[in-house]
């Protein structure tokens, strides 16, 4: 039987290096530009505005929904659950193996380059809070860039969405595939940016490199795509 046209592999490996290039380049330009003091006061005005406008109602609703992009509490758990439940099921341990890749990935790529940055949040009270390598931050406070929880975002639900499509032994489609690794990462950009946890700045950041971490998972053969494809129908 034909695979439908609307279903997907969500681990299916990509191929090409331009787009990881470009989105890398996006990247370093844009830490480049904030180390020079550029587009700083961009992020002042945006997180003064938000600021100066969320309703109290609004701002527990923003705080709920932020949690689509918790790693250590939500998106990790969630993930071990899933891949545990898979390795069950397939006895293997490919799904395991899966879960300790996008953990290794996120863990020596977003924490080394926070630290690095060394860039306050925007509700820290010290003196230049906006800018980046910031003597006078110190601790979670100067932790601010890139956005973990939009980075965490795009790199975890690959990972759900591939562990999904093993348990229901078919892939995800196309729609559940796209709500599922577009929409909680679009929705933790604007809730991490609303709720001034980070410069929008820092969630562009964070948007470009969780990019650049799901298209690196994507190209590795996790062995895991033929075990979320429906058999054919035996003939009658």
């Amino acid at each position: 039987m034909q695979q439908s046209a609307v279903e997907t592999r969500p681990d299916q490996r990509v191929r090409g290096w331009w787009p990881d290039a470009v989105l890398l380049a996006g990247f370093v330009l844009l830490t480049v530009a904030l180390a020079r003091g550029h587009l700083l006061a961009l992020d002042v005005r945006v997180a003064d505005w938000v600021s100066d406008h969320r309703p109290t109602p609004l701002y527990w609703t923003l705080r709920v929904l932020n949690f689509l992009g918790q790693g250590g509490q939500v998106l990790m758990p969630l993930t071990i659950l899933l891949a545990g439940l898979a390795t069950r099921r397939l006895r293997s341990w490919r799904p395991a193996a899966l879960f300790v890749g996008v953990f290794v990935l996120t863990y020596v790529t977003i924490g080394p380059l926070k630290i690095w940055l060394d860039r306050a949040a925007p509700a820290f009270k010290g003196p230049d809070r906006e800018i980046l390598f910031n003597p006078a931050a110190s601790g979670t406070a100067a932790m601010s860039y890139p956005s973990g929880h939009v980075a965490n975002a795009l790199a975890w639900y690959y990972a759900i969405a591939v562990l999904l499509g093993v348990l229901l032994s078919r892939p995800l489609s196309a729609r559940a595939n796209l709500a599922l690794r577009v929409l909680p990462p679009a929705i933790v950009f604007v809730t991490t940016t609303y709720l001034a946890f980070h410069w929008i700045t820092d969630s562009v950041a964070g948007l470009l490199l969780g990019l650049i971490l799901a298209r690196l998972l994507a190209r590795v053969p996790w062995g895991l795509e033929s075990r979320s494809t429906p058999r054919p129908a035996s003939p009658a």
